[in-house]
């Protein structure tokens, strides 16, 4: 199937039902070529069994089936037995205002479209195509959903995966000690997100939650900015000035890319984190404040010990609990739809649209992109594609070009590979991509890009139920 000029690789499980067995035959050779699975049905009641069995992504049926159901009977049934599948009605000359009123947005069933006999095969592959792509769409929005509710959040952090679950639970044991805490993890992974949940999880909620940025500041002005300065100290300096120090008193300091802050600073900072002491800027009088430090970092600290770039007595303060490692979001795939569905939302809120979804297509995209600036890239870019987003959905052409140009196939949650063998690689790939799916295994075969009956096949042939 073709769609604004790209192929479309929606495969969907189609039932057909028609008591005339041959026309049914017909039917589903002529959706072969687009790669559906077809299975022809002779009677309403025959078809609710087979849905209920296996739910179908679009049912093609005639409006008179002979038997006790009729077209809309059936449209009723299987839609009690699965919502998202999308019907299509096949009806003769002079009964299409039966088939215009079940399309009817005040019909309680309502179906996807109608072809009047005799059927043109071509027109009945367009319809199967967008019913198929909206029955797939549907479901995976509905499946996202219930992962959204089973996900769990915890000051803004949201995710299902079991490292970001490993972190979380590490924030919620040191948060209600006094440990200095240590967060490490790329830019954009939501350090100072979590240095407020440390902050708001501790004693100290409620005081003040004081934040600086070491990279952003020269040494000078770093200095002055934490530990204040008194007039005339230098110039432009008017009058006394209190540090964050000192305005963090009683709760808690924020030290961001502490990596990079000067090693003459270190030693001051050190002194205080020890004793308490805060000496501003042209002062020789001490003063002493309570503050709990959380501190973070994009770099590898004892790489920077080793290379004399940070003070190893520092660093052991600040590494003396640990440190909390937030994963990037490559080695968290799975959370990305999840994040997808958070971030749209909220851009909706904060910009008065009404996205309502992206396209399989556009998740898969999503999920390939290595995203090397985390989770705030990734919110960035679905703020913008929401803005300029033209249609209810989120299409493929909505997508920035990095993104829609990717071509990294990426497994979701699979270890190092090194020492598997080829079998054993294929298996943790088709496991992941299930997971992906949320065991979806037409879906999961679309991903991987195999017919569904080799997807079959290798699932029983490894054993993975």
């Amino acid at each position: 199937m073709v769609d604004n000029g790209r192929i479309m690789d929606e495969r969907a499980f189609v039932l057909i039902v028609e008591n005339q067995e041959g026309q049914g035959a017909v039917i589903a050779e002529s959706l072969q070529p687009t790669g559906h699975v077809c299975r022809v049905a002779v009677s309403g009641e025959e078809a609710v069994e087979s849905a209920r069995q296996r739910p179908p992504d679009v049912v093609i049926t005639d409006y008179r089936l002979g038997g006790e159901l009729n077209g809309l009977d059936l449209l009723r049934a299987v839609k009690q037995v699965s919502p998202d599948t999308e019907v299509i009605l096949i009806t003769a000359h002079g009964s299409e205002r039966l088939a215009r009123d079940a399309l009817s947005p005040e019909s309680e069933w309502r179906a996807y479209d109608y072809i009047i006999q005799p059927v043109d095969l071509e027109d009945l592959r367009e319809k199967v195509g967008r019913a198929a792509r909206q029955a797939l769409t549907s479901r995976e929005k509905r499946q996202l959903e219930e992962r959204v509710e089973q996900a769990f959040s915890f000051e803004g952090i949201l995710g299902t995966s079991a490292s970001l679950a490993k972190a979380i639970k590490r924030v919620r044991k040191l948060a209600r000690s006094k440990a200095i805490v240590l967060i490490v993890g790329e830019s954009g992974t939501g350090k100072e997100l979590v240095a407020q949940a440390v902050h708001n999880n501790s004693p100290r909620r409620g005081k003040p939650f004081k934040v600086i940025n070491c990279a952003a500041l020269s040494e000078t002005l770093l200095e002055s900015e934490l530990f204040g300065h008194v007039k005339g100290s230098f110039t432009g300096a008017m009058g006394d000035r209190k540090g964050l120090l000192e305005a963090a008193d009683g709760g808690t300091m924020f030290l961001d890319e502490i990596g990079d802050m000067p090693l003459r600073m270190q030693a001051k900072l050190l002194r205080t984190v020890e004793i308490g002491e805060v000496l501003p800027v042209g002062s020789n009088e001490p003063r002493f404040v309570d503050v709990r430090y959380v501190a973070a970092t994009h770099r590898d600290l004892s790489e920077a010990v080793k290379e004399g770039k940070f003070r190893e007595d520092l660093f052991y303060r600040l590494h003396a609990q640990g440190a909390i490692r937030l994963p990037p979001l490559r080695e968290r795939r799975e959370d990305i739809p999840l994040l997808v569905h958070h971030f749209l939302k909220r851009a909706n809120q904060d910009n008065g649209t009404a996205v309502e979804g992206a396209s399989p297509d556009v998740i898969r995209k999503l999920t390939q992109y290595s995203w090397p600036g985390n989770v705030r890239e990734l919110r960035n870019v679905i703020e913008l594609m929401v803005l300029e987003a033209e249609k209810s959905i989120l299409e493929m052409n909505d997508l920035p070009d990095p993104v829609r140009g990717t071509t990294e196939i990426v497994p979701v949650g699979i270890p190092g590979l090194a020492g598997l063998s080829m079998a054993d690689v294929e298996k943790l790939h088709i496991i992941s991509t299930l997971q992906l799916t949320s065991g979806n295994r037409e879906r999961a075969a679309q991903v991987l890009r195999i017919g569904a009956r080799t997807l079959y096949r290798k699932l029983k042939e490894y054993g993975i139920n």
